[in-house]
C-alpha cells in the first residue's frame, strides 16, 4: 500500500488507474500493508479519500494475517493485546477472547499510545506462560515529524525483560502472503508482488514464491538493490508502468 498505491495520504502517479484495471479485468488481487492500527473499512475509507476505489475484502494486514494465524493455531483462543482498533476487530472477529486474565497469547501490534502499564503487564503475562505473537518487526513507523519507535522496537524491550522473542507474522514472513493468496484462492505460481521495500516486500514474495517487481516509489531506491543478495523479477519506475501487463 505505502510507497506503492499511496504516499503520505495521497495517490501515486498511476495507481488509481492500475487498481480500477485490475477491477475491469476481474483480476482477484489484495493491497497489504504491514500497519496493524486500522480496520479495512478504515483503510479503505483512506484510499478513497486518495482516490483509489477498493472494497473492503480488498485489504490485507498484519493484523488480519495474525488473528488468521492465532485461529488456525488455537481456535477460539484468548489473547492480551496491546494495539488498535485494527488488531482487536480482527482478534475478535477471528473468534478470540480478549483478557489481562491467564491468556493464551500475548499480541503485540502498532499503536500511537504504547503505555508503561501495558507493556508491564504484556511481560509479566509472557513470564507467566503466555505465547509472545507481534504484527509486524517494523521497529519505526513514519510521522510529519520523523520516525516513531514501531511494533518490533517495542517487541525488543518486551524480549530483553523476558527472555522471549516473539513470532512476527507480517512482512518479511513469507506467512503474511501465503495467508493472502489462501484469502483470493491464488495460487503462488501465478502470483506477482509489486512492493516497494527489497527488505520486506520483496525478499518475503520470492521466498513464497511469487513473482516479484520492485517499484521505485517508496523506500528502496535504485542504487541500493545490488547491495540486497538476491533480486527482485523486475524493477520499474512506478506502478503505472506495470498496467499494460494486467
Amino acid at each position: 500500500m505505502d510507497g506503492v498505491l499511496v504516499h503520505e495520504g495521497k495517490a501515486l502517479p498511476g495507481a488509481a488507474d492500475f487498481v480500477r484495471t485490475l477491477r475491469e479485468a476481474g483480476r482477484p488481487f489484495l493491497i497489504l500493508t504491514n500497519n496493524s492500527i486500522y480496520t479495512e473499512r478504515d483503510l479503505r475509507a483512506r484510499l478513497r479519500a486518495a482516490g483509489i476505489d477498493v472494497p473492503e475484502g480488498a485489504i490485507w494486514t498484519s493484523a488480519l494475517a495474525t488473528a488468521q494465524f492465532l485461529a488456525d493455531q488455537v481456535p477460539g483462543g484468548s489473547a492480551y493485546a496491546i494495539g488498535e482498533a485494527g488488531l482487536t476487530t480482527a482478534l475478535y472477529e477471528a473468534g478470540y477472547t480478549l483478557t489481562e486474565t491467564d491468556p493464551d497469547y500475548v499480541v503485540l501490534g502498532e499503536t500511537r499510545t504504547y503505555s508503561f502499564e501495558a507493556i508491564t503487564r504484556a511481560v509479566r503475562l509472557i513470564q507467566g506462560g503466555a505465547r509472545f505473537i507481534a504484527t509486524n518487526p517494523d521497529v519505526t513507523g513514519p510521522s510529519a515529524q520523523g520516525d516513531l519507535p514501531a511494533t518490533g522496537a517495542v517487541a525488543a524491550m518486551i524480549t530483553a525483560a523476558t527472555g522471549r522473542s516473539p513470532y512476527f507474522v507480517g512482512k518479511p514472513n513469507p506467512m503474511m502472503f501465503r495467508s493472502a493468496l489462501n484469502r483470493i484462492d491464488a495460487h503462488s505460481e501465478t502470483t506477482a508482488m509489486v512492493g516497494d521495500r527489497m527488505d520486506t516486500d520483496v525478499v518475503a514474495g520470492i521466498e513464497a514464491g511469487l513473482q516479484t517487481f520492485l517499484v521505485l516509489t517508496g523506500s528502496t531506491q535504485e542504487h541500493q538493490v545490488e547491495t540486497f543478495p538476491f533480486r527482485p523479477g523486475a524493477v520499474v519506475p512506478s506502478i503505472q508502468d506495470l498496467t499494460p501487463l494486467i
